[in-house]
């Protein structure tokens, strides 16, 4: 009797090294004022985050802790897109959303320590600490849980006749997830004023996106549910924010929501706790050296505005000082009291 032949097996996807953003054509400018704002405020996230990794690795900081390094421009882009009144939700790798918003990086890097001081009592740590009065809700360790609750705040903006916009952010790996195109299909069917940004930093937890996803245009990912997308520099400010402006105003219009594809990259290990051995030092290194958001802005301040070296440094000894003093009030405040433990408990 003859044995069928049996299908060979597809060969595994092999994990492509990852490349730089794709150049943008006629990438928009910035003022003078705005680059400044821009390289400051990113400055404080990097170093913020730095302090953060270092106070971690004290022994200060414990439980889970995601750093946002590298990144910077994604949020600081879609914060100088967005008005006041626009909500912002995101995941576990949250520090930087938290410091974008307004939030003090006293309160945030006292949550971090487990101090009262901090933002959710020192009870939420690195990865739950909210702000309603800087329009903040949220960072949420279950991966892609946020997606439904901030197309929840689209919905409620939507139901009060709001203009205000929910800006819901997530990563490669949470794309994969249910919830996520649940949360699309309602945000379409009801043209709710919602903009999805997919931070595509290339690996996930550790698995390369051409190993994890079939599609790996992650701005076509709404397109059964007629949600428009595009990708973007998330490594230059000024597409970032030239993009969030499209997406914001598509939104806030009543067109529905609206897909961003941030392509980005994070220099340190998916947490504290991760080596990232499934990527060489040669590419983390290229891409400090050829995309880094920081540094782009940096040039254009040197080389276009004529800024001074000297300016330069006294942002970055003031952005220092400002977290130097963040570490201080986090190591020296309180730990909460006993009592909390009875707090905000639902029965």
């Amino acid at each position: 009797m003859a044995v069928a032949a049996r299908k060979a097996k597809p060969a595994a996807a092999k994990a492509a090294p990852a490349k730089g953003p794709r150049s943008i054509p006629n990438t928009p400018t910035l003022t003078r004022d705005e680059d400044l704002h821009a390289y400051r405020e990113m400055l404080l996230i990097r170093r913020f985050e730095e302090k953060s990794g270092q106070m971690y690795g004290m022994g200060l900081i414990g439980g889970f802790c995601h750093l946002y390094i590298g990144q910077e421009a994604v949020v600081i882009g879609m914060q100088m897109a967005s008005e006041p009144g626009d909500q912002v939700i995101t995941g576990y790798r949250d520090h930087g959303h938290m410091l974008a918003c307004g939030m003090e990086s006293r309160g945030v890097l006292a949550e971090l320590t487990g101090r009262r001081g901090g933002y959710s009592r020192g009870k939420g740590g690195s990865m739950h600490m909210f702000s309603r009065e800087k329009k903040f809700f949220g960072g949420h360790g279950i991966v892609g849980a946020q997606v439904s609750l901030g197309t929840g705040l689209g919905f409620a903006n939507w139901y009060r006749g709001d203009t205000s916009v929910s800006l819901v952010y997530f990563g490669d790996g949470a794309a994969n997830q249910g919830q996520v195109y649940e949360s699309f299909n309602m945000a379409a069917l009801w043209k709710l004023p919602v903009v999805y940004i997919i931070e595509n930093n290339r690996y996930a937890m550790g698995t390369a996106v051409s190993r994890a996803s079939a599609q790996t245009d992650f701005s076509r990912r709404g397109l059964s549910f007629n949600i428009p997308g595009e990708q973007v520099d998330g490594m230059d400010i000024r597409a970032v924010k030239a993009a969030g402006e499209r997406a914001m105003e598509h939104a806030r219009s009543g067109q529905g929501p609206y897909i961003l594809e941030m392509q980005t990259y994070r220099y340190r290990g998916h947490s504290m706790s991760d080596p990232a051995k499934y990527r060489s030092k040669d590419e983390v290194q290229k891409m400090r050296e050829e995309h880094d958001p920081i540094e782009q802005v940096r040039a254009r301040l040197i080389n276009q505005w004529k800024v001074a070296e000297e300016e330069l440094k006294t942002i970055d000894a003031k952005v220092r000082d400002i977290v130097n003093d963040a570490a201080e009030f986090a190591t020296h405040d309180p730990e909460p009291d006993v009592a909390e433990l009875y707090t905000d408990i639902l029965l």
